[in-house]
């Protein structure tokens, strides 16, 4: 048996007895050793193979698998600048905490700066956005596999592969295999919390920190304060659109908080963020304080979901949060016009029990957060570690894949940005809402707008048709307009990968109405 086939097939091996269920592949030459390898565990029913020919579809699909059931998932490929397109993913990967096993395939070390084809400096090419790297030779035995560090987020091994490739097809090195059930990760550690506040606040982040939905749910109980999640989704508990009414300046200052807990990171919304920072005393839960924001600062720090020692809310405070919260949602129930905010608000509320979101970054998220009543029993899902919009089909795909369907919205842009992510449509279920206002809306919201040059470099108008597109690549579409039409496709089955393209009022007026409605709440 030659080298490279040898080294593969020990990786593959102590991947398998990990008890690891899904791998993604790449296609290529350099990786081949590897993708064999799987093949042949798959034949046995020992992993399930998914295929994507573009590397950065390839690992934001990883992604999506690894985010939704909290596993690690190992995404391959060959060398040179498909190592590269890995980047975007880690990087949400590394800020999220996701357990993310990154395996690139590389020419021998000496072929490095000589010139050779398909030959880069792929060592540490992912610098600090792993929690652990490794630089594999083709001799290297015993070798073990860095796997206990994926339960802080990425990890890279780079394997040099010396030529022949390819082995011979006995599968016998599959035998007596001893599979250890999948590790589910538990970051928790201990700590206690005292506070006595009787005006404190509870603000939760979209992604939880990584924290389980239940035990979130548990403290908030336990702790009795008035709630803000940015993801109204998920926690019933919450006072919904706190975001909208906190833009008036009387409201937060009549709601100034005198404690502050936050749990994972509040990345949405300024008027939420200047209320935190208005706090006398600020708590901070989040696990990533022990990677990535070793630098965030607070009163007090924790990495898990504190034991608490708390005075009970007054309960004038807590009815201030719920009379602003409810004056608000009867304004947000008026709005008529077929707009972002109206979509947003219909999806929330006709979403079916137990349905799995991914909600993409820019204006749908924070239409969520602002218009959406609270409401429970939705497992959501975003790219919050850097906000970005690039791989979030392929993100909502690898989510689809674990809970057997899903819905995404996404924003025209972000459906543009990860086309390729739509090539492997007969392999899941997902229904992608895109909201189309031909453009990036969210910069009509934000200090740019009308500035000179503001079209060219912010609003950046493609003039395209979402569903034609779609379409072209064999994939099921509608195009609606309304309410009705809308909450009909939120309920319908999901079956196969269709695009319901949501066609919006222009930017600007969007915006207007967004300026409009956040005029309302001083006069609440």
């Amino acid at each position: 048996m030659n080298q490279a086939t040898q080294l593969a097939r020990v990786i593959i091996r102590q991947i398998l007895e990990a008890g690891i269920t899904d791998a993604v592949i790449s296609p290529g030459s350099r990786n081949a050793p590897l993708s064999l390898a799987l093949v042949a565990a798959q034949k046995r029913g020992l992993i399930k193979l998914h295929i994507r020919i573009d590397e950065r579809t390839a690992a934001f699909y990883a992604l999506g698998l690894a985010k939704a059931s909290n596993r690690p998932v190992p995404v391959i490929c060959t060398s040179g600048t498909a190592v590269a397109n890995y980047h975007p993913a880690v990087l949400e990967a590394s800020h999220s905490n996701i357990p993310l096993f990154v395996i690139t395939a590389d020419r021998p070390a000496e072929l490095r700066r000589t010139g050779a084809n398909q030959t880069t400096e792929q060592a540490r090419i992912f610098g600090k956005a792993v929690r652990y790297f490794s630089d594999v030779s083709g001799g290297a035995y015993p070798l073990e596999l860095p796997l206990n560090a994926l339960q802080t987020g990425p990890v890279h091994i780079n394997v040099q592969f010396e030529e022949p490739l390819l082995g011979d097809d006995n599968d016998a090195w599959l035998d007596g295999l001893k599979v250890n059930p999948p590790k589910v990760f538990d970051r928790k550690k201990a700590g206690t919390l005292a506070s006595k506040s009787t005006r404190g606040l509870l603000v939760i982040g979209h992604d939880r920190g990584g924290l389980e939905v239940a035990a979130v749910r548990a403290f908030i109980e336990s702790l009795g304060w008035p709630v803000i999640s940015e993801d109204p989704l998920t926690f019933a508990e919450a006072n919904a659109h706190a975001s909208l009414f906190l833009t008036a300046t009387p409201i937060a200052k009549d709601l100034a908080p005198d404690t502050v807990i936050v749990i994972g990171r509040t990345t949405l919304s300024r008027s939420v963020n200047a209320l935190i920072k208005s706090a006398r005393s600020t708590f901070v839960i989040d696990p990533r304080i022990a990677t990535v924001d070793t630098d965030r600062t607070a009163d007090k720090r924790f990495t898990d979901l504190p034991e608490l020692y708390v005075a009970p809310a007054d309960l004038e405070w807590i009815a201030k949060w719920q009379k602003y919260s409810e004056r608000t949602a009867k304004v947000v129930k008026e709005i008529s016009i077929w707009s972002e905010p109206v979509i947003a608000r219909e999806i929330a509320a006709n979403l079916p029990a137990e349905t799995a979101i991914f909600i993409a970054s820019s204006r749908p998220i924070r239409d969520l957060e602002a218009f959406a009543a609270a409401r429970s029993g939705v497992i959501t899902y975003a790219n919050r570690g850097l906000a970005g919009i690039d791989g979030n089909i392929s993100t909502a795909t690898g989510i689809a894949t674990h809970h057997g369907s899903a819905i995404a919205v996404l924003g025209d842009l972000a459906f543009l940005h990860d086309l390729t992510g739509l090539i492997h449509h007969d392999q899941v279920n997902l229904k992608i809402f895109v909201v189309n206002n031909d453009g990036g809306g969210i910069f009509s919201t934000l200090p740019q707008r009308g500035v000179e040059g503001f079209e060219e470099v912010f609003g950046t108008p493609h003039g395209l048709d979402p569903a034609a597109i779609a379409k072209s690549m064999g994939i099921s579409t509608k195009t609606i307009d309304n309410s009705a039409d809308l909450s009909k496709e939120l309920t319908a089955p999901i079956k196969g990968l269709s695009v319901v393209v949501l066609d919006v009022p222009n930017r600007e007026a969007n915006a207007d109405l967004i300026k409009d409605l956040a005029g309302k709440m001083k006069s609440l």
